[in-house]
């Protein structure tokens, strides 16, 4: 049940990604699209609901993997997360999950307290955003967060279809591609939104 429950949750966080970044995508494509959009999702009255079941949610998914680390350290488990198969980037991805999500978490509260606490003004949001990533630590900073993410979701993808009973020998490789085109495009996404509003294509 724990396994189902944290896959599910990692699930559910990787939707609002999507979401998230398309919102993203928006501000580098029409920036006055998206300041409206901005200012119409922050007076919903919905939000609010959202994002504490959002927090619910990460804390819910956070608190699992914590769990699910220490079982592992206790099982002896951590010198052989993926033992089946000769894969580097998948056995680096697994062995690095503890760490990639304590970087992750870390990344949430400085970006939490960049741009959420306190939420720019109506009308403000992308210039911002663009005053934020014109720092090259910013830029950075959020380069080296994607990456984090890409090795999280490569390895936590695959991992919930386990968790899920979705894999099957006879899917599995289906499902370890289509993971991983996933986990590549999400993260080239946020990479390009990087770049594109921190001035360094418009720029070059």
């Amino acid at each position: 049940m724990t396994r189902i429950v944290l896959a599910s949750s990692g699930l559910f966080l990787v939707f609002f990604l999507v979401v998230h970044l398309l919102g993203l995508l928006l501000a580098s494509i029409n920036p006055i699209l998206f300041e409206l959009y901005a200012s119409e999702l922050h007076s919903a009255s919905w939000v609010i609901l959202c994002e504490f079941v959002l927090v619910a949610v990460a804390f819910t998914h956070i608190l699992l993997t914590f769990k699910k680390v220490i079982n592992n350290i206790q099982n002896g488990n951590t010198a052989n997360l993926v033992s089946r198969r000769k894969d580097f980037l998948a056995i680096f991805a697994a062995r690095l999950q503890p760490i990639g999500g304590a970087l992750l978490l870390t990344f949430l509260f400085i970006h939490l307290r960049q741009l959420r606490f306190p939420r720019p003004p109506d009308g403000s949001e992308l210039s911002t955003l663009q005053h934020l990533l014109s720092s090259q630590v910013n830029s950075g900073f959020y380069i080296m967060g994607v990456l984090a993410l890409f090795l999280h979701l490569f390895h936590g993808i695959e991992s919930s279809q386990r968790s899920l009973g979705f894999l099957t020998p006879l899917n599995s490789s289906l499902i370890r591609t289509l993971g991983r085109s996933f986990s590549f495009i999400i993260s080239a996404g946020f990479v390009l939104v990087t770049a594109l509003l921190s001035g360094l294509l418009t720029n070059s």
